[in-house]
């Protein structure tokens, strides 16, 4: 399935979840926040939330400076 990452085209499995995501992009397991379609997924929930055809997926990375 055709899904957005920060606006760039990404195909993934038809069954993928959050989790998959993340494992695919190879991003670190802290520092990050994900929105699927402007909802924020809690971390806990990632294993469990499957992605959808044309899903609008926003990574937010958190980093350190002032």
């Amino acid at each position: 399935m055709k899904i957005y990452v920060n606006r760039a085209e990404t195909e993934l499995g038809a069954e993928a979840t959050i989790a998959d995501l993340v494992a695919g992009q190879q991003l670190p397991d802290r520092g990050i926040a994900i929105a699927v379609d402007n909802k924020v997924v809690p971390r806990a929930a990632w294993e469990n939330t499957p992605l959808h055809e044309g899903a609008n997926v926003t990574i937010i990375r958190a980093v350190c400076g002032g």
